[in-house]
Formats: structure tokens, sequence, C-alpha cells
């Protein structure tokens, strides 16, 4: 499955919208998103998982990169 993190780079910092990244992580569940993501000291807003229609449409934006970490 293909999930969207949105996340902002510091961990110790407010969240502020603007601030507010992206990334695409291929995974079998959420928590081993979050466990592949522990040690980057990201503080992750939420994690969404992609269905085929939300999926095809993410993949249109030039932005679209799944992280293999």
């Amino acid at each position: 499955m293909i999930y969207k993190v949105l996340y902002q780079e510091l961990a110790k910092e407010v969240p502020v919208r603007e601030r507010t990244q992206a990334m695409y992580v291929e995974a079998e569940t959420e928590r081993r998103v979050r466990e592949k993501l522990a040690n980057k000291g990201f503080n992750i807003e939420y994690i969404q998982v992609l269905n085929e229609d939300h999926l095809a449409y993410e993949q249109q934006s030039e932005d679209y990169h799944v992280e293999n970490l």
C-alpha cells in the first residue's frame, strides 16, 4: 500500500500549515510507516492510505515520488 505522510521537518516546532510537507511511503501498515520514519525526527501530522482513485490523482503531480526507506 502507498501512504501519504504529512509532516513538519522539525519535531520541536509548532506545526504551521505553510511548512507542512508531504511524502509518499510504501508499507504494509500505518504502524510500519511510523517505524520507518521514527529515526528521521519528523513531526508527523497525518498518515493517509491512498485508495486507487486518490493514488491515480497524486501520481499526476510532479512532486509524486515514493520513498524507499
